[in-house]
C-alpha cells in the first residue's frame, strides 16, 4: 500500500532530476568560499529575492537564528508573533545562543500583528528595559492557516520598523507559496526586508538546506555566525545542487500543491463531522476541526494511517493537512475516498 504522507512538505523527495543534478554537481570548499555550485545557489537566490548576497545553511532553524544572531546583541529584543515558528517550533535558540528576549504579540488569523501593538511594544529607551532591535514576521505562515502576507502589511511593517530604527527580517519558509498565491514576483514580498529566510526543503523539493539572503555587510556577519554554529559544510555544493534545481524547476509543481490543497479541503468540507473554513484555505495547508462527538483527532489520524493516509492533529480538535511534490491527484482522491470511509 503506497503511504500518502500529508503529515507536511518536509517529507518530499527528490526527482529523478534532480538527483542527476545534485550527481554532476562541481564541487568545492564553502568554508573556504570555493564551492561553485554553492556560489551559483546563493547566487540565484539573492537575484530571485533582490537582496544584495545570499547564504546557505542547513535548515530554516538555522537561518532565522543566524539572522537574529546577525541583528541583534545580546540582551537585546526582537518582536515576534504568537504563533510563529522562530518562537513556537526552534528550542527558544534565540535566547539559547545570543542571550535575546522575545516579545510575543498575538497573531492574528491570517498571520499578521496589529499594527498598532506593533508599534505599542517598541519598547521606549530606558534602562530598565531590553533595547528592541528586531521584528519578524513569518510568510506563508503555517500555524496560521498557511496565509501569505500581502505586500502592502510587508511594506507598513517595514515603514513603522524604519521609523524606529529597527530591522525586519521575514521567515519565509514558504515564500514560493506566497508569491504563487498572491501571482505576485517573489521580490515583492521581500524587497522591504533587510534580511529574508526560504526553506529548500518544502514546497521547493529539494532534500536539504535553507537560505539567507541580505545586503553584503549582513551576509559578511551572518557568515561567521554559521561557521560558529557548526554550520560550515565543506563540499556543501552536495546540498546546494538540490536545491539551484528546485529555484529553476520547483513554481510549476507549487502551482499544483496549491490546486491539490484547495480540491482536498472542497471535498472534505463537505463530510459529515468536520468544520474546515474554505475561506482560510490559500495555499498548501489545509487546517481543519473534528465534531469531537463523531470521532477523536486521535482517533481520526490513526484510523487514516491504518488505510495509508498520514497527517497530524495540532492540539484541541484540530488537525492539519500539507500537500507537496510527489502527492499527485491519484494520491488526492484516494485520501478523499478514505476520509468518506472513516467519517461515513
Amino acid at each position: 500500500m503506497k503511504i500518502i504522507d500529508l503529515r507536511s512538505d518536509t517529507f518530499t523527495q527528490p526527482s529523478n532530476e534532480m538527483r542527476a543534478a545534485i550527481a554532476a554537481a562541481p564541487l568545492g570548499d564553502d568554508v573556504f568560499d570555493e564551492d561553485p555550485t554553492v556560489n551559483a545557489l546563493q547566487e540565484k537566490a539573492a537575484g530571485l529575492l533582490g537582496k544584495e548576497k545570499a547564504l546557505l545553511v542547513s535548515s530554516g532553524t538555522m537561518g532565522n537564528l543566524v539572522s537574529i544572531l546577525a541583528h541583534c546583541e545580546r540582551g537585546s529584543e526582537i518582536i515576534v508573533g504568537n504563533q510563529s515558528h522562530t518562537f513556537y517550533y526552534e528550542a527558544g535558540g534565540v535566547s539559547v545562543y545570543g542571550g535575546i528576549h522575545s516579545r510575543q504579540l498575538t497573531n492574528r488569523e491570517d498571520g499578521t500583528l496589529a499594527l498598532a501593538e506593533l508599534r505599542a511594544a517598541i519598547r521606549p529607551h530606558d534602562i530598565h528595559f531590553p533595547v528592541t532591535r528586531l521584528i519578524c514576521l513569518e510568510n506563508t505562515h503555517n500555524r496560521c492557516f498557511g496565509t501569505p502576507l500581502s505586500p502592502d502589511y510587508l511594506q507598513a511593517v517595514a515603514d513603522i520598523a524604519r521609523k524606529h530604527r529597527l530591522k525586519l527580517h521575514i521567515d519565509g519558509a514558504r515564500i514560493f507559496n506566497a508569491a504563487v498565491a498572491l501571482g505576485l514576483p517573489v521580490n515583492d514580498l521581500t524587497g522591504m526586508a533587510d534580511s529574508v529566510t526560504f526553506c529548500l526543503s518544502k514546497g521547493l523539493a529539494a532534500p536539504v538546506g535553507s537560505v539567507i539572503c541580505g545586503d553584503a555587510d549582513f551576509i559578511r556577519r551572518a557568515r561567521r555566525i554559521r561557521k560558529s554554529l557548526g554550520g560550515g559544510m565543506r563540499q556543501a555544493g552536495i546540498i546546494a545542487a538540490g536545491g539551484l534545481y528546485a529555484l529553476e524547476n520547483g513554481v510549476a509543481q507549487i502551482r499544483k500543491d496549491h490546486d491539490h490543497a484547495r480540491h482536498l479541503a472542497e471535498e472534505l468540507s463537505k463530510l459529515p463531522g468536520i468544520q474546515l473554513n474554505l475561506q482560510k484555505v490559500s495555499t498548501n495547508i489545509v487546517y481543519f476541526d473534528v465534531d469531537t462527538k463523531r470521532i477523536s483527532p486521535l482517533q481520526l489520524v490513526q484510523h487514516m494511517a491504518e488505510r495509508g493516509v498520514r497527517f497530524f492533529d495540532t492540539g484541541g480538535t484540530r488537525l492539519r493537512l500539507v500537500t507537496h511534490a510527489g502527492i499527485t491527484a491519484a494520491d488526492i482522491s484516494k485520501a478523499i475516498e478514505a476520509f468518506k470511509a472513516v467519517l461515513n
